[in-house]
């Protein structure tokens, strides 16, 4: 089982059917999973500013968390316009 898998069981279905009840209680999963989404973002960017960090190992996450969040930012950017 992948991560997501895992992740989006515990979450719960978020996909909106029609009905009012199903529906409140997918767009309250719907929510949990935004903040979560949030604050793994937020964990990415932390590890980001380690991109100018003299030690290999530590740059290495630090450059690889950047191009991460560039490629996010604009997915997000291109996807709502």
């Amino acid at each position: 089982m992948e991560l997501k898998d895992v992740v989006m069981k515990l979450v719960g279905n978020i996909e909106p059917i029609g009905e009012t009840n199903t529906d409140n209680y997918r767009f309250e999963n719907l929510k949990q999973l935004c903040s979560l989404i949030e604050e793994l973002v937020f964990e990415v960017e932390k590890i980001a500013r380690n991109k100018d960090r003299p030690e290999f190992s530590i740059k290495r996450a630090g450059e690889y968390a950047l191009i991460y969040s560039k490629k996010y930012r604009n997915v997000i950017d291109n996807d709502l316009d």
